[in-house]
């Protein structure tokens, strides 16, 4: 086709023009077009369920187009699979871990790709290339270590350090921060600015629009499938980046904070110790009250909470409503009034092949199956509730959790933890992976829940997040509280501070600067 190898740009790598994408009778993509340049940052943003995954996938020939060209240096183009995409230089950084869990870093970086010497695999060539390939990125894992060993954040930069191992003319990151520190994300933006530097292009989907600010030369916005256009990156402020994305105005992200809750701690914790993990732990916190767990990965923030509940070994005094209680199950917590919300809720809370009815109702087997039969019809109203109080978006009850957005599966698993009534609501990473529109949700949730008289703990990695919906927060490092914020002290600054630093464990040493701002 030489017209239209003509009418297009010489430094446009690939080129989107009319992709349409149908699933049965739904559209889930329709009439999007775009020119991929080389050197360039192009973001994609939109709601979880915009067609931004799926446009991703077509580009990277994980699925072919129900209608629509791609042209590759202006010339038709058709991607089999994946492979030849590779080939091309067109590698996609999944946003879903995609590893092989019995085999080691190094296996998994050079799967299917493995490099020989005399018709040998040559392991100590891999193992090399792969520590340095992990160290540009952060990652200190050893290239020996199992993976199903290693957290989840490591396991994404495993995914990442796999896919910059390809001759690349093109990279598409769907969701790369999502799992990664603070720490973890600048040096990967930087790496990014360094492929741009390259001339390399790069597609960028994020739901954190600080980044996208940041990076992005061209923003093309997705809604309900559609485009609603592209932009100059630099030119678009976050809130009109939101408006975009959700077609309406968008009230505050964070709801308003209400007075510091008074009067005795509902969960007080003493001494508490995960061997490995956290040692000498000690913190309470008050019914209508909001408390953030900041740190690092590696702060030991998620295993001490699942050593609260039972889901690992922990010594340690726990009292709640005053009275010792010993906690040797997540049975036994959600007996006592203790809710878990885990920040995997793909791999741990839910079960993504189940319809929404048994996901939703299973921690509270009792209530709906306390015989021989499932009360079907009680099943069926609770979900009925849950998705109009959480505001559940669905095509169909009958839908699988694995079908539903990130946001609406977090939305999910909230009103599975809540229907067993806690009095205080632990909640790992509640906003990974969920879109602007759906964080404002689960904020204004997690605001009703501890108006309703309940505690609430978040642990989160993004401190803008602690700052804007807790009361006062507790900051970990190398499995030891290194100190607490409250009111104005709550700034980025003191939390980086007292999690990375080593002089945070010497009150002396450190004076908290203050918010101008009186601490938002």
């Amino acid at each position: 086709m030489p017209g239209d190898e003509r009418r297009i740009s010489a430094n446009v790598v690939l080129r989107a023009e009319g992709l349409s994408k149908q699933f049965g009778p739904v559209t889930v993509l329709s009439d999007v077009t775009l020119d991929i340049v080389a050197g360039e940052i192009h973001a994609i943003i939109g709601e979880n369920g915009a067609g931004k995954s799926t446009l991703m996938r077509l580009l990277a020939g994980y699925a072919d187009p129900t209608a629509g060209d791609l042209f590759l240096d202006g010339a038709p183009v058709r991607f089999a699979n994946p492979h030849q995409a590779q080939d091309a230089g067109i590698v996609l950084v999944h946003q879903e871990i995609l590893l092989a869990d019995g085999l080691t870093v190094a296996e998994n970086l050079f799967l299917g790709r493995e490099l020989t010497r005399n018709g040998i695999v040559d392991d100590r060539t891999m193992k090399r290339i792969a520590a340095a390939k992990l160290a540009e990125l952060g990652c200190r894992i050893s290239p020996n270590a199992l993976v199903r060993d290693i957290a989840l954040a490591d396991r994404q930069l495993v995914q990442i350090a796999r896919a910059l191992l390809d001759a690349r003319r093109l990279v598409i990151f769907d969701e790369p921060t999502a799992v990664l520190t603070d720490e973890e994300v600048h040096r990967l933006l930087d790496i990014i600015l360094l492929l741009k530097e390259q001339g390399i292009a790069v597609l960028y989907i994020s739901h954190r629009l600080e980044e996208v600010q940041r990076l992005a030369d061209k923003v093309t916005v997705l809604r309900d499938g559609r485009m609603v256009g592209t932009y100059p990156g630099q030119t678009l402020s976050q809130m009109e980046m939101a408006h975009l994305m959700v077609g309406r105005e968008l009230a505050a992200l964070y709801p308003p904070k209400k007075a510091v809750p008074s009067g005795e701690p509902i969960l007080a914790v003493r001494n508490a110790t995960v061997a490995g993990f956290a040692e000498d732990v000690s913190f309470s916190v008050r019914r209508g009250e909001i408390l953030g767990f900041a740190g690092m990965i590696g702060a030991g923030r998620t295993e001490l909470f699942e050593g609260l509940i039972g889901l690992r070994h922990a010594v340690g005094e726990v009292e709640l409503n005053g009275k010792p209680i010993a906690i040797r199950s997540q049975q036994q917590a959600i007996a006592a009034g203790i809710g878990y919300l885990t920040e995997d809720r793909k791999g741990k809370g839910l079960l993504l092949q189940e319809r929404l009815a048994p996901n939703l109702t299973l921690s509270a087997l009792r209530t709906f199956h306390p015989g021989l039969y499932l009360r079907s019809r009680r099943e069926a109203a609770a979900l009925d509730e849950a998705v109009s109080s959480y505001d559940i978006r669905l095509k169909s009850l009958k839908v699988r959790a694995g079908q539903l957005s990130g946001g609406n599966q977090q939305k999910l698993l909230l009103a599975k933890v809540l229907l067993t009534d806690p009095s205080v609501v632990i909640i790992d990473e509640p906003t990974r992976g969920i879109d602007i529109a759906n964080k404002a949700q689960i904020y204004a949730f997690i605001q009703d829940l501890v108006a309703e008289g309940r505690a609430c703990i978040v642990i989160s990695s993004e401190m803008q997040e602690l700052i804007g919906i807790c009361d006062r927060i507790i900051v970990m490092r190398r499995g030891r509280v290194s100190g607490e914020v409250s009111g104005d002290e709550m700034t980025e600054n003191n939390i980086a501070f007292l999690a990375t630093s080593d002089a945070a464990a010497e009150p002396a040493a450190w004076q908290p600067e203050r918010s101008l701002q009186g601490g938002r």
